[in-house]
Order: structure tokens, then C-alpha cells, then sequence
């Protein structure tokens, strides 16, 4: 695993970017396995990480599974105001039973230097019939089922060089815990708040195990804080976000549906919270990066799907917490306008959105952009040619500037500015090897 070192957070002992020169940086690795029902997972431990006679790559062999020698790179990050080149990768949502992971092969093939992962690293459903590959058991609730599930996946060789190929940013989305939850309310209506918060507690730990990450100690494991800043350099910083610990419930039962209905635009609803959102927009202001990098988990611009009069928008996506958006949206614009850009995942599939300070007063001025990334195998293959309706409604929503349905990653690079994103699209995921 390659692990980001976090601006102003206490060290634990995980490898991110490290922080510490070559010569006793092999010293300081040490492994560690968690053996559960004949899966092994290795987490990668060092200590002492200081920023001392910082090189700018680290190129590490070490023993992976206790049998070969693998070697991953581990790097430092740039020095606060320096300007260096970045050229990154984003994705989300991979799911085991509907393809093979064709685009993590490509990536890693890929001259990048940090991948940033939206979310859906997993889905916790159980197997299912007909599926391209097959999830063990039934839904997943327990702490050893969520290990069980980071075993299965993180088995996959595709996957393994991917992480192999550069240090990872991830976050969590709602298929790490359970399917579009929203706080302590979950996909099933009959499961409480109270099992919900054992739930949670039980998939967050099993992230946290699993996963490349650097947080604060959490009090308790269902109240694990994963919100974080990285800089690289004087060029961007990412701001980690979670739009799904703190959010209250979706609005009208969740869905797409027609608007305005129920409590859709109370402004009392929220989506990062309230420490959250305060924590973001404090920090952007203050922030002397050139570009600010909001890494987040669902379609921040809104999407009107009905041709017509009438407007209909996804109820787990901002859309469905509009007045959260606008307010959010403003407070970039005041702070960081132009020079904002969201990264997005979840809903498996590209698009490219202009971002006004205000999508509730058409004409406001654009203040940013928004790039969402399609699934890496959600969804099966995906199709470069758009159904009618959705051509249609693409006339409803002027600041959609590109969107289509195939399988992939994004991969954005810059030095001084962000001059393009790509997609890098794969034709087929349900045939091992096909690319």
C-alpha cells in the first residue's frame, strides 16, 4: 500500500508520502498480516516518518504475501510553494461480480503520481446469479465480513499493481458500508439506528485496516473522521471529503424524483455537516494553492432529467440538498472562484460540468468546473452511444459541457494550471483481459 502523508495531523504509523530520507526509510518498513478465514491481508507499517532531506521518489522492494519481492513506489510530495508538475488519476466504483478491473491493468501502465479513488473500493451485496464474477455469501454486516470483502477484492492482481504504481487518495463512499446510506439511516427501513451505528463501526474499521489512509483516532469506530487536506506543492491542494457520515436522510424517499416535494429545500438539510462544510470553506480561503481540489463522492451540478416543465433531480446526489449546494457554492466563489475544480464519482459515468455560485438564479457566473469519473466496472460494460431521453434532457441542463457512458478513469495533468482532463476509456470488463 502507498500511503499520503496529511498536513497538521499527528503521525501513526502507516507510509504515505514519506517523509523521511532513503537510507533509513527501508529500515523503518515493517510488515505486519491479518489472517482471517484463510484470506491474508498485509498492512504496510512504518515509524519515524520526519521531513528531513526529503527525496523527491522512493523506490521500495519488499516481500508481499511473505513469498515475492514486489516493488512499489512510495514518493515524497513537493515542498509547500514549489511548483511541480502533477499528473493524476480518479475513479470510483468497482464492482466484483459485473467486470473485471481492465481499467486498474491500464492505469497502472499509467506515468502518474497519485490516484485519487472516489469511493465504492467495494460492494457489499451478496452474490448474485449470472455475474461475470461472484461476491462469497450473503450481504455483509459484521467486521469480519467487511475483511472478508477487502480480502477478496484487494486479491485482484489488476488492483494490486495499480496501488503498486503510485501512492492513493481514497475516501469512502456508501457501498463501503451499506447501499446510499445517509448518516445513521440505512438502504433498509426496518434496520435501526442502533444497528446501523454497529454497522457502520464495523465497515469503517475494516476501512481503515484496508486502506491507505492517515486519519485522526477516532473515539469510536462508527465516528471515524476521514475529511482531510494534502498539498502537492504551491500547485493544488485536495480537500478529502465525506458526503455521507453527516448528511441528514435523502429527501422524499430517495430516488429520482419530481420537485420541489417534501423537505427537498429546507435549508436546515445538510450534506458535508456542519463542522465539515466550515472546516472546507475556512480552509479553501486560506488556502495559497493555485488550484483547490475538492475530491468528492457525488454529482455536485444538478441534472434535470424530465424534457419539459417539470424538473426532476437525483435525490442522494447535492441535487437532492440544494440549498446546501448553492450555499456551498457561493462560499467557493467568494473564496476560491476560478479556480476551483470538484473531482466526482458514483454514478458510473463521465461528465463534464460548469459550476455557477448559484444554480437556483440562471445566468450567475461560472466559478468552477466539475469533472465526474465513470465507474471502473460498475455497470458492466458501458456504451459510447447515449439512450434518446438522455440526449434530450442534455438540452435541460446547459452547464452539462460532455457526458457519456463507457468504463474507465480520468487522468488530469498540469504544471502552473490544470490544462486538460482525459478520459481513458476501456471497451469491454466482462472478459478477463480484454482491453
Amino acid at each position: 500500500m502507498s500511503r499520503v502523508h496529511e498536513e497538521g495531523q499527528r503521525v501513526p504509523p502507516f507510509v504515505d508520502f514519506v517523509q523521511q530520507p532513503r537510507a533509513r526509510l527501508a529500515e523503518s518498513v515493517a510488515r505486519c498480516s491479518v489472517v482471517d478465514g484463510g484470506s491474508r491481508t498485509v498492512i504496510q507499517r512504518a515509524c519515524g516518518c520526519r521531513r528531513t532531506r526529503c527525496e523527491p521518489l522512493v523506490l521500495v522492494s519488499f516481500s508481499k504475501w511473505g513469498c515475492d519481492q514486489s516493488r512499489w513506489q512510495i514518493r515524497t510530495a513537493p515542498a509547500d510553494g514549489v511548483i511541480t508538475p502533477l499528473r493524476f488519476a480518479f475513479s470510483s466504483c468497482q464492482h466484483w461480480e459485473q467486470g473485471h478491473f481492465t481499467a486498474l491493468d491500464h492505469m497502472a501502465r499509467e506515468e502518474i503520481d497519485l490516484v485519487a479513488f472516489l469511493g465504492d473500493y467495494f460492494y457489499e451485496d451478496g452474490g448474485a446469479t449470472n455475474q461475470v464474477r461472484k461476491h462469497v455469501g450473503l450481504e455483509i454486516r459484521t467486521l469480519d465480513d467487511y475483511r472478508r470483502r477487502y480480502a477478496l477484492y484487494k486479491g485482484d492482481p489488476a488492483l494490486q499493481a495499480a496501488h503498486a504504481r503510485c501512492p492513493w487518495l481514497v475516501v469512502w463512499d456508501d457501498h463501503e458500508v451499506d447501499n446510499n446510506y445517509a448518516g445513521l439511516f440505512g438502504e433498509n427501513g426496518m434496520e435501526s439506528e442502533e444497528q446501523m451505528r454497529t454497522r457502520r463501526a464495523a465497515a469503517y474499521q475494516a476501512w481503515w485496516e484496508h486502506q491507505p489512509v492517515r486519519v485522526p483516532r477516532a473515539k469510536s469506530w462508527a465516528d471515524l473522521t476521514i475529511t482531510r487536506s494534502i498539498n502537492w506543492g504551491a500547485l493544488a491542494r485536495f480537500w478529502m471529503l465525506d458526503t455521507r457520515q453527516y448528511r441528514d436522510d435523502q429527501a422524499c424517499g430517495d430516488g429520482a424524483k419530481k420537485v420541489p416535494c417534501g423537505d427537498w429545500a429546507d435549508p436546515k438539510r445538510v450534506l458535508l455537516g456542519a463542522a465539515q462544510g466550515k472546516w472546507l470553506v475556512d480552509g479553501v480561503g486560506a488556502s495559497k494553492a493555485a488550484w483547490q481540489v475538492l475530491a468528492n463522492q457525488v454529482m455536485m451540478a444538478p441534472y434535470d432529467s424530465t424534457v419539459g416543465p417539470d424538473t426532476t433531480v437525483p435525490m442522494d446526489q447535492w441535487s437532492g440538498y440544494p440549498v446546501a449546494r448553492d450555499r456551498l457554492l457561493k462560499s467557493l466563489a467568494e473564496r476560491a472562484a476560478n479556480r476551483t475544480v470538484v473531482i466526482t464519482g458514483d454514478i458510473h459515468s463521465n461528465w463534464v460540468n460548469e459550476l455557477s455560485s448559484d444554480f437556483s438564479r440562471p445566468g450567475r457566473p461560472v466559478i468552477g468546473a466539475e469533472f465526474v469519473a465513470t465507474s471502473i466496472s460498475s455497470g458492466g460494460d458501458g456504451t459510447a452511444v447515449l439512450p434518446a431521453p438522455a440526449v434530450a434532457a442534455l438540452a435541460e441542463n446547459p452547464h452539462v459541457k460532455w457526458h457519456n457512458r463507457q468504463r474507465g478513469y480520468v487522468l488530469c495533468a498540469g504544471k502552473r494550471a490544470f490544462k486538460r482532463c482525459d478520459c481513458a476509456e476501456c471497451a469491454s470488463f466482462c472478459a478477463a483481459g480484454v482491453s
